[in-house]
């Protein structure tokens, strides 16, 4: 059963509670909640069939859950109008359409369906030559689209999203087909958009790397709930990942596993003895990649935790 949601704070941009989504007999999600400020950078990352997409498409408004209480921009996706919609804009994995047009009047076109829902305060759209140059398509303005690479195709797609300068952001593996230049160029107009454009941005991606370096806040979703949310660094510190020390003494190298996730005791010591003769000192922290495997397999095996890995247990005392 859907409730209609309180009206979340003014920077609250998202606030999901207890969503379940069933079909037929299977439950898909159950029970994911969280939240989104306005200018932050949020993640969702999980498995295959973790219903990362069906969350998504339920806060977009293109699927209607089964029950919990869902507030986007503080409406109901389930119920939202046109003005709502012009305030959100959707990164699809693709658009397959339009190759006929030309690039610069294909988003002035488009942009043209977001004009009557500008305001003072947030006009709309954006001024395609500055959208173009924001997405690095200016050299390709005239260029008709189906004669675009992969990678610039993927720029459109980008352009074609954020037209309406939306306040709220939704990315679907948003570098796919990226060099890493381009995705380096893409990962600053991410921090653009929340910086200075103050929008929410909400992404799905496989590859760990580019989450820990764009986002604000991880969220982890696997067996249909979320399991873990936090940044990256507090995620490996909940996890109790180990850091690995790695230095140069007496001309031979050293690698030292701090199992308490925290090697700062180790170095101090270390410094303490001879660290005059201690070089090329190194402290490597766990990646995300390195916590977000970790957490996945141990969730979905089942297999003993450790007494300090608190998300594990958190997420198995919730299925209890």
């Amino acid at each position: 059963m859907m409730h209609s949601p309180t009206r979340p704070p003014a920077d609250e941009v998202l606030d999901v509670r207890d969503l379940w989504m069933r079909y037929g007999t299977k439950d898909v999600l159950t029970g994911v909640s969280f939240t989104a400020r306005r200018g932050e950078v949020v993640a969702l990352l999980g498995p295959n069939g973790a219903g990362k997409t069906t969350t998504i498409e339920i806060l977009e408004g293109f699927r209607t859950r089964s029950a919990g209480d869902v507030s986007v921009l503080g409406s109901d996706p389930a119920t939202g109008g046109e003005a709502w919609r012009a305030r959100i804009g959707v990164v699809l994995q693709s658009w397959r359409d339009h190759v006929r047009w030309r690039v610069r009047e294909l988003l002035a076109y488009l942009g043209r369906f977001y004009a009557a829902y500008s305001t003072p305060d947030h006009p709309r759209p954006w001024d395609v030559d500055e959208l173009l140059a924001v997405v690095g398509l200016t050299d390709h303005a005239h260029q008709k689209i189906k004669s675009l690479s992969g990678g610039q195709r993927r720029r459109l797609d980008v352009a074609i999203g954020i037209v309406g300068r939306p306040e709220l952001v939704f990315l679907d593996e948003p570098t796919a087909g990226f060099d890493p230049h381009a995705r380096r160029e893409f990962h600053e107009l991410i921090h653009r958009l929340a910086d200075f454009e103050e929008s929410t941005i909400l992404l799905t991606t496989h590859d760990l790397a580019e989450a820990e370096r764009v986002a604000d806040r991880i969220l982890v979703l696997a067996d249909g709930m979320i399991i873990a949310d936090g940044s990256a660094d507090e995620l490996a510190r909940q996890m109790a990942t180990p850091a690995e020390v790695h230095w140069t003494q007496g001309g031979q190298r050293h690698v030292h596993v701090a199992t308490t996730g925290d090697a700062t005791g180790f170095v101090r010591e270390l410094l303490a003895g001879d660290g005059e003769s201690v070089s090329q000192l190194q402290v490597k922290g766990a990646t995300l990649e390195d916590t977000y495997m970790t957490l996945v397999e141990r969730i979905e095996s089942r297999r003993p935790i450790d007494e300090g890995d608190q998300l594990t247990r958190r997420a198995q005392e919730v299925r209890s």
